[in-house]
């Protein structure tokens, strides 16, 4: 049927593939859903294996959160971005801390010379975190939180500053990341051993479970994979497996997945290919549905359920020309909500360069306005289902991540195959092969390797001097000098006796917090009991 038409115009001498290098068809037909089966594999929005959705009425009913990731400098700084993020329409708020912050150090400490306030926001006590979160009721708004070797300290934190405005623990709500998986595989941001750290996770599962039952204990990122350079099929197979292994690590510590699992929630990347995208949203729900029901027994169809937050894919965007970067969020943002995404941040223009302006940060949430007021597409759910390229899409994205899982339990398990460096190495090679495409000129980056620009003009940026950092060391010092210094110790004796132990350790952190005992403080008395953890490169 083609043959006239080649003869007439050929097709371009390019390799046709996915962003991840996936052999693309030049069209797709009944024949490429040969076994599929309605529903079985697809089924209406709300009903397993909610491939279309977990939601019958999709954002009908109601919209995705707008989350818009923020922090810089000190807790002052970024509480005034919170509240012109709020003003804007803004519906959620996404913590984003400092370097030294996510290492479990404070701004006084060696290691975090030049870093304080630099990436996020320098949170080092309970005094910070109530300053950020000045007149803002956690009462009335959903907080995420990207944080994870510390995250228990800060989920306490949040949970005393919570207290303190007289919130009810039982009614709030929000997200902690605190994914360690992810940080071993991707990101590197990491204090304790893989097993040590595993404990801590599970602590706040069943802590959460009794004390904040609305709270989601865990974001299982697939995010930071991907950015790191997995391909679509790597961030979905070894987000999910990690999955697994949190589930596994809580029933083995006693509970029961019905009481946790309900609370666990993901994180997708939404990269620049489009169907793509779109086709490994549906196969993370199907897989994690029938993953959570065959595998795990779990009773609850909440258990079923994955629920997920997106980004735009950080990594995809330029230095050059980065007014182009308004045009590659918009195009990532709607492939996360024709997938069905629960929240969602979108990426400013100028990130390539520095932390976002106050006038790109409500530029990208505008894209998220736009979508969800003008756009049409939250008249209805899952649309392109019915698609043969998307469903065939769907269902090999399905099959591919099931063959990573059998793979990794042979290896018995994540924990297991990451101290043997598989995941770490899949993704280093991946990276590789695209940088090559991308030097080969095989894939375009608009600005990069192809249509550039000569005489460039610039966009403002957003700096952080050092007056950041001298403000809160400044604070510190005066901190130390006025708490109980007598509780403080009592506190951290208890909480090295904890993880000496198997008391859980919320209660402890909890107490110390109140203590006003440090970041640093909390995270060096663990080091002591449970010592640093020190990659083996991969090679």
């Amino acid at each position: 049927m083609a043959e006239p038409a080649l003869k007439k115009a050929p097709e371009r001498a390019v390799s046709f593939t996915t962003i991840s290098g996936r052999p693309i068809d030049r069209v797709y037909s009944p024949e490429d859903l040969a076994g599929l089966d309605y529903r079985r594999d697809v089924n209406a929005p709300g009903e397993f294996p909610y491939t279309r959705g977990i939601h019958a009425t999709g954002y009908r009913g109601k919209l995705w959160t707008m989350r818009q990731f923020a922090g810089f400098g000190t807790p002052e700084e970024t509480n005034q971005r919170y509240k012109e993020l709020l003003r804007a329409g803004g519906t959620g708020l996404s913590v984003a801390f400092d370097l030294p912050t996510l290492m479990g150090r404070d701004p006084d400490h060696v290691l975090s010379l030049g870093e304080v306030g630099k990436c996020g926001v320098s949170i080092a006590s309970l005094a910070d975190m109530e300053t950020l979160f000045d007149g803002i009721s956690l009462s009335d708004i959903t907080t995420s939180m990207t944080i994870n070797s510390p995250a228990p300290m800060l989920f306490a934190m949040y949970l005393v500053v919570a207290e303190r405005q007289g919130a009810d623990w039982t009614r709030i709500s929000g997200t902690i990341q605190n994914d360690i998986l992810k940080e071993f595989i991707a990101q590197k941001e990491y204090i304790y051993p893989p097993r040590a750290s595993m404990r801590l996770i599970t602590d706040v599962f069943a802590f959460a479970a009794k004390e904040v039952p609305r709270w989601n204990t865990i974001s299982v990122s697939g995010y930071h994979i991907r950015e790191a350079g997995a391909t679509a099929l790597q961030e979905l197979a070894f987000t999910l497996r990690d999955g697994v292994e949190y589930v596994q690590y809580g029933i083995d510590a006693g509970l029961d997945p019905d009481d946790f699992v309900p609370r666990m929630s993901f994180f997708f990347n939404a990269h620049s290919d489009f169907f793509e995208e779109i086709a490994k949203y549906r196969a993370a729900r199907k897989i994690w549905a029938h993953v959570m029901r065959d595998r795990f027994g779990a009773k609850a169809e909440r258990s079923w359920k994955l629920r997920f937050h997106t980004q735009t894919a950080g990594v995809s965007l330029t230095a050059q020309q980065p007014y182009n970067n308004v045009v590659r969020t918009a195009l990532q943002a709607l492939s996360a909500v024709l997938g069905g995404t629960q929240s969602l941040h979108t990426n400013s223009l100028d990130e390539a360069l520095a932390l976002p302006t106050a006038e790109a940060a409500t530029l990208a949430l505008r894209t998220q306005q736009i979508i969800a007021s003008e756009s049409g597409l939250a008249n209805i759910v899952d649309p392109l289902a019915g698609s043969y390229f998307v469903e065939r899409l769907t269902l090999d994205m399905e099959r591919g991540a099931l063959d990573y899982f059998e793979k990794i339990d042979a290896m018995g398990g994540m924990v297991p195959a990451i101290e043997r460096g598989f995941p770490q190495r899949e993704i280093a090679e991946s990276a590789y092969r695209f940088q090559q495409a991308i030097e080969r000129k095989e894939r375009i980056t608009v600005g990069v390797n192809d249509y550039v620009a000569v005489g460039e003009g610039s966009v403002p940026t957003l700096y952080i001097n050092e007056e950041a950092a001298a403000r809160q060391m400044e604070r510190l010092a005066d901190l130390r000098r006025d708490r109980d210094h007598d509780r403080v110790c009592r506190a951290l004796d208890a909480m090295r006796t904890a993880a000496a132990g198997r008391e859980n350790l919320m209660s402890p952190i909890l107490d110390a917090v109140r203590a006003y005992v440090t970041v640093g403080e909390m995270c060096d008395a663990l080091r002591e009991v449970w010592g640093e953890y020190e990659e083996v490169p991969v090679i």
